[in-house]
């Protein structure tokens, strides 16, 4: 561990410590302002928006350069309290935080993995939701939707079938959210069960619902996501801890296996914003005991942290012109599991893919230019906190053409739906589904 971070961590100053009790808006937002004045050289506090009632959207930045991407320093993030009545994750995002930043040149593991990533943590996108709760329940309360009662979580574009609902301001800003950072990796916090539930949570027959399922192209990543985080919370692990509830095996289950959702957040992440997300349901009890609370943190400390280490599985890196100069909107993506919203680099040049140790075909492509291809070996032990570094230089002079990069964002459209009216370069091939059917006959 670098011995400079080692000496920060002794010279930070300490905060009260966290009490495991429900923090309304109020308090979270003293909490918040607290660790961001006491921390400020790895913490950045901001808002991205209001609720429909006003309150902040709160985000807290941990990392090395809080403010601002770096070049190679993923970015990660986690949302709590979506829904208003399911109020574990809410709590657990605040001793997260706390967890974070006092452990930060204390730690070596969590000092590398602050000095590696930039993790932004939303304890709250629904705060109206939370405050309207005024008698806790454990199966539904007034506050799980939002002031204007609209469920958050069924508020977005839908890929799959037209979702016409009025967008919320909390869903706006989250979406203008993701257009401002290169999020890769993040999870929704929620309550009501015990399960890692990863994409799609919503599908057609081309993504195998008539089997029950709907798989991403990258389904072997999501299950080892959600398995990541489940194995390492014991009871989520057992699938069947919850009364009257469904049994998950391993505390895993595919999104669209469980129930089909419209609208969802994940499923919205994964195809419009290149950002891997997973929902973890934390509690049979959607608004438990405040004296439960202790407990749920020592069940899900390891997974949160070993959840955000994975943002360094696969490979990174920049595309370049053959003047050395970044070229943004460049199509990246590995052959045979392309996306029906082609992943492209950011405005830095910038790509990252999750994947699994392996080899793999990468195919990078400049619009109106032939392909790009480079076979790469993910290793079986990934780096120290970074994925596999591998840079493209192209025999290209110049930017992207203006034209062509005002015409490059996915129509927020059911694009599966209109898969005859899409370019040969974004249709899931064939091999595709024929994979996805023998990999669900096969499991």
């Amino acid at each position: 561990m670098d011995f400079a971070c080692l000496w920060l961590g002794l010279l930070l100053p300490l905060v009260a410590a966290l009490d495991f009790s429900y923090h309304h808006q109020e308090g979270m937002e003293a909490f918040l302002k607290s660790v961001a004045q006491n921390y400020s050289s790895i913490t950045y506090l901001h808002s991205i928006g209001k609720s429909v009632k006003g309150r902040n959207l709160w985000v807290l930045v941990v990392g090395r350069f809080p403010k601002e991407h770096r070049v190679g320093i993923p970015e990660f993030k986690y949302v709590g309290n979506m829904h208003g009545d399911e109020t574990v994750g809410r709590e657990l995002l605040l001793h997260l935080i706390d967890y974070l930043v006092t452990s930060y040149g204390k730690d070596p593991e969590i000092t590398n993995l602050i000095n590696s990533t930039r993790i932004h943590i939303m304890p709250s996108m629904n705060p109206d939701g939370f405050e309207a709760v005024k008698k806790p329940d454990c199966f539904y309360s007034n506050g799980r939707e939002n002031y204007n009662q609209y469920d958050l979580n069924r508020n977005f574009p839908d890929a799959f079938e037209y979702n016409n609902v009025s967008r919320q301001p909390e869903t706006l800003a989250i979406m203008k959210w993701l257009k401002s950072e290169t999020f890769v990796l993040s999870a929704n916090l929620h309550g009501g069960a015990l399960v890692a539930s990863y994409p799609f949570d919503n599908g057609v027959q081309a993504t195998g619902t008539l089997l029950s399922r709907s798989l991403t192209p990258d389904d072997d990543v999501f299950q080892h996501l959600a398995h990541t985080y489940a194995s390492r919370n014991p009871n989520m692990t057992k699938g069947d801890q919850c009364k009257n509830k469904m049994n998950f095996p391993s505390g895993v289950t595919n999104g669209y296996s469980w129930y089909p959702l419209q609208g969802g957040m994940q499923d919205y992440n994964y195809i419009w914003a290149q950002c891997f997300e997973i929902t973890l349901e934390l509690s049979c009890c959607k608004y438990p005991r405040e004296e439960k609370l202790p407990y749920f943190w020592n069940d899900n400390k390891a997974s949160l942290i070993e959840y955000i280490k994975q943002v360094h599985l696969g490979v990174k890196g920049q595309v370049f012109d053959q003047n050395g100069n970044p070229l943004p909107n460049v199509i990246v993506e590995v052959e045979d599991r392309k996306h029906i919203c082609p992943f492209r680099t950011n405005k830095f040049g910038e790509y990252y893919l999750l994947l699994l140790p392996g080899s793999y075909t990468i195919n990078v492509t400049v619009p109106g230019h032939d392909p790009h291809l480079t076979k790469v070996v993910i290793p079986e032990k990934s780096q120290n906190f970074s994925a596999l570094k591998k840079d493209f230089l192209l025999s290209f002079q110049g930017q992207v053409d203006s034209i062509l990069v005002s015409n490059l964002s996915c129509p927020m459209i059911p694009l599966y739906k209109t898969l005859q009216s899409l370019s040969a370069a974004t249709k899931p091939s064939l091999f595709l589904f024929l994979v996805t059917l023998l990999h669900i006959f096969f499991k």
